[in-house]
């Protein structure tokens, strides 16, 4: 499901941006909350294992995460908000649901659905691929910004090039020693990496000699 680009409706932004949550120097206009059910169900249909019994129901109004601002402090060019609703199976099982939607102006960037306890969103690898972890890209930019390269990293890490490399492309797991190691090479406080990386603080103490094998 590639949601980026589309473009929203008028009347979908309306009810995306009515916020009454929130204090307004002018009371905002009511928006017609009832046209974002479809349009969720139709993003959510668009997943091929998708159970098109269950349905959106009803929402609430969204409540702002981010805002477009060109304030000197805070520039930020898109808008993201929080939808909560309910979704329904039409034989009366109800689950909660809950919406993240990304736009900058009338174009949306980005969906995520999480329904009960489970998150549903566009996925960073295509159908039948490997899912690379998220820290993979942070790591790439870390690096980046530090004018090192897998080769640079490798060396001071005493690791081979191969585990650094699958690291950054995320075709690894951010193992709590590895993480450590890589702090040292980037000059970053090992308790921000692990945070960044999100590794059990409790395993970083545990290094197993497979993991020094693979290096």
């Amino acid at each position: 499901m590639n949601v980026a680009g589309r473009t929203l409706t008028p009347v979908v932004l309306q009810a995306l941006t009515y916020w009454p949550g929130i204090v307004h120097a002018k009371a905002p206009k009511p928006a017609d909350l009832t046209v974002l059910p479809p349009f969720f169900n139709g993003l959510l249909s668009e997943l091929p294992w998708w159970n098109t019994t269950w349905r959106v129901l009803d929402v609430e109004p969204a409540k702002p995460r981010e805002f477009a601002s060109d304030h000197d402090r805070q520039k930020n060019r898109f808008i993201e908000v929080s939808v909560p609703g309910t979704l329904g199976d039409g034989a009366g099982q109800t689950l909660p649901f809950f919406a993240r939607v990304r736009f900058e102006g009338d174009r949306l960037l980005r969906f995520q659905a999480k329904i009960a306890d489970t998150v549903v969103g566009p996925a960073l690898g295509e159908a039948g691929s490997h899912e690379p972890h998220p820290f993979g890209a942070v790591l790439r930019k870390l690096m980046d910004n530090r004018g090192l390269s897998v080769k640079d990293v490798a060396r001071r890490t005493y690791r081979a090039m191969s585990t650094i490399h699958a690291a950054q492309s995320g075709g690894r797991n951010p193992h709590p020693v590895l993480v450590r190691e890589i702090a040292g090479a980037l000059d970053i406080p090992e308790a921000d990496l692990t945070a960044i990386a999100g590794v059990d603080d409790e395993a970083s103490d545990v290094a197993t000699s497979a993991d020094k094998a693979d290096g």
